[in-house]
């Protein structure tokens, strides 16, 4: 049996090896091939290119990388002519995805999307391509699943990746801050884009802290060494950062949050890990005036932040759209339960007031506490990638199509 499994971001590629290593515990057998990063490879994939170098976002950002998409579609699809794979798993990656999924149903290999695109909050629309192009979804969350199947699409739950290999102690963090000097966790994100983006207000919420709690002490967690570099260039060119005694730390960021007793966090993925920590968390994401319009002219999801959907009573509504981007910050909405900021102007010092509440109310800290215990508990269960893998042998095997369309994880 063949797979061919792409995922083109640093987390999927994560999730892919997590897949491909429960697709193994099953069949050793099964030969992988595919488009990814690091870790499919140390997981015996046979990349056709690394993926994960190409995670960008935005309109202009995809084109000015068409031609390396171009390049790397034709290379894939030369694979499903040469290896003629049972199954071909896509993980995340929308954009690029929608391109090879059209060439692997071109040559009758199934298609299967694990955490799939989230059409649901800004792309209704393709739901027709998704019937199209893609046999099955392994849906991570509980209410993309309901979508999904309420709207013709093939789907089984299988819950998020994230929570398959996160410490058991993470879910066992204690409601008040045990250390004297509590640490304020700032998390700029995994791509340069956000960290460009979300790092300078980061840095000020941290001095506004400071100023409020001086016993407070402060990480950046980066993803890699290039990071972490470009953050020191930052921090250094800041007025007023280098006397925040800011410590960097490339690639433990999950070390980080267990030790954590608050974070401001850019949004993204993380946010579940944080969400197993059970750490109080501010959710940041500016963007441009344009890109503000342009969002909430697409934009179904009531949140950003995962944690936030997960959350609350109805993830999913009417667009919203605005013709003038609000230049003021307005407060968090008093449901969700990470405080989420997708801002134009600089939401700094709503961010900072929140963190000075928990170090400084141990009644304020429980409380927020006790609501992301509840989501945790509901939802922050692993075996994302064993259902995922049973799943995807079923369908490589031909029985896809027995699988129940409105299946729910066990």
């Amino acid at each position: 049996m063949r797979v061919f499994v792409s995922a083109g971001e640093p987390s999927g590629d994560h999730h892919a090896a997590l897949l491909v290593r429960a697709i193994r515990e099953r069949r050793p057998d099964v030969e992988f091939a595919g488009l990814g990063g690091p870790h499919m490879a140390a997981e015996g994939v046979e990349l056709v290119a690394d993926l994960t170098h190409l995670a960008v976002m935005w309109i202009l950002r995809v084109v000015l990388n068409i031609h390396r998409f171009i390049d790397l579609a034709r290379r894939a699809e030369r694979n499903f002519l040469d290896a003629k794979p049972d199954v071909c798993v896509l993980v995340d990656f929308p954009g690029f995805h929608w391109w090879l999924a059209w060439r692997a149903k071109r040559h009758g290999v199934p298609v299967v999307f694990y955490c799939p695109p989230q059409i649901w909050a800004w792309a209704s629309w393709r739901v027709a391509k998704m019937r199209r192009l893609v046999d099955h979804v392994l849906s991570a969350l509980p209410f993309e699943h309901d979508w999904f199947t309420a709207h013709g699409i093939r789907s089984t739950l299988v819950g998020h990746p994230f929570f398959d290999e996160l410490d058991t102690a993470l879910s066992a963090r204690a409601t008040e801050p045990t250390a004297m000097e509590p640490l304020v966790l700032l998390l700029p994100g995994s791509r340069g884009q956000e960290i460009e983006g979300v790092l300078g207000s980061l840095l000020q919420a941290a001095a506004v802290i400071r100023r409020s709690v001086p016993e407070a002490r402060f990480a950046i967690g980066a993803l890699h060494d290039r990071h972490a570099r470009r953050i020191d260039e930052v921090l250094r060119s800041t007025a007023g950062a280098s006397g925040l005694g800011i410590a960097i730390h490339a690639g433990r960021t999950r070390s980080l949050i267990s030790e954590a007793t608050a974070a401001i966090a850019c949004s993204g993925s993380v946010s579940l890990e944080l969400l197993a920590a059970r750490v109080p968390t501010v959710i940041v994401y500016r963007i441009s005036g344009f890109a503000y319009v342009v969002q909430s002219w697409f934009r179904r999801a009531r949140f950003i932040t995962l944690v936030n959907l997960l959350a609350c009573r109805e993830p999913i509504g009417p667009v919203q759209p605005v013709l003038v981007p609000p230049l003021a910050v307005p407060p968090a909405d008093p449901e969700a339960v990470y405080p989420e900021y997708l801002s134009v102007g600089d939401p700094a010092e709503r961010s900072a007031a929140h963190v000075v509440e928990w170090l400084t109310d141990p009644a304020s800290r429980r409380q927020a506490v006790a609501r992301i215990e509840a989501v945790a508990v509901a939802v922050a269960r692993p075996g994302s990638a064993a259902r995922a893998a049973d799943a995807v042998l079923a369908i490589a095997g031909g029985g896809g199509m027995a699988i129940a369309a409105h299946r729910r994880a066990a």
